[in-house]
């Protein structure tokens, strides 16, 4: 590997391959460089969030490029006080950057969490799904499978043991794919016409729903279904320009 690449080039060609600046997302998420460095980057660490823990994790891994999903900001972040004092030495006195990507990373057909789910599971021939935010976040699967043995592919894929919500068929044919937290969005998938709904969580009364719209619905977890995405950007990170990089795994359980 080579000394080092330029951050600046770096955040370019991410925005650009990730579209960042073209998506409308969550109120409060800022995609794009939400830290920098002094300007060079010669380890990447990849997490699924981005929090004091990561942070020195990161540090730790002695990166100097700390690539997420869930980013830093989420709203109001004064004042940086306690923890949030803390994290923002830990980020300055270690020289760490950090590059957040949320839906972008979700939706991108080559690295995003959804194709590194979906191709984890072996469906290969897959359509656009889950219109939100002006445009299709997720992805369909035509792949006729028992329901139960899909619930253990994904328990391999996943790491963990899925939840079921039965209210749809025992053979799945039609098997959408959003990955993080689109449980309470169940009527986009049903009327996108898919009889599976694979997502990472939801909340209590998506079971009745479920039932009510005759759709299966699978909480693989938010955490567990959103680690392809950074996996797969800082490994292409690390191919084009020439960086190691290193997967952080800080599980939440949920």
């Amino acid at each position: 590997m080579a000394a080092g690449a330029k951050l600046n080039k770096i955040v370019t060609h991410c925005d650009k391959i990730l579209k960042t600046r073209e998506f409308l997302d969550w109120k409060g998420a800022v995609n794009g460089l939400q830290v920098e460095n002094d300007g060079t980057v010669t380890r990447i660490a990849a997490a699924v969030d981005g929090s004091l823990r990561t942070i020195e994790m990161a540090i730790e891994a002695c990166a100097d490029l700390l690539i997420v999903h869930h980013g830093l900001f989420w709203g109001p972040s004064h004042p940086w006080t306690g923890k949030k004092y803390r994290m923002l030495k830990l980020l300055l006195d270690n020289n760490l950057a950090v590059y957040s990507s949320h839906l972008p990373l979700d939706a991108h057909p080559k690295l995003g969490n959804n194709d590194g789910l979906c191709s984890a599971l072996g469906f290969k021939v897959l359509t656009p799904f889950f219109f939100q935010k002006e445009r299709y976040l997720g992805l369909q699967a035509a792949r006729k499978i028992k329901r139960d043995k899909l619930m253990e592919k994904l328990e391999k894929v996943l790491g963990g043991k899925p939840t079921l919500l039965p209210g749809g068929p025992e053979t799945c044919q039609k098997i959408g794919v959003v990955t993080g937290g689109a449980g309470s969005e169940l009527y986009i998938a049903k009327q996108e016409g898919v009889d599976t709904f694979i997502t990472g969580e939801g909340p209590h009364h998506t079971f009745g729903m479920a039932e009510d719209l005759e759709i299966n619905v699978i909480y693989g977890g938010h955490y567990a279904t959103e680690t392809f995405g950074v996996k797969a950007l800082a490994q292409h990170l690390s191919e084009e320009f020439k960086v190691t990089w290193t997967f952080l795994d800080h599980p939440s359980g949920l």
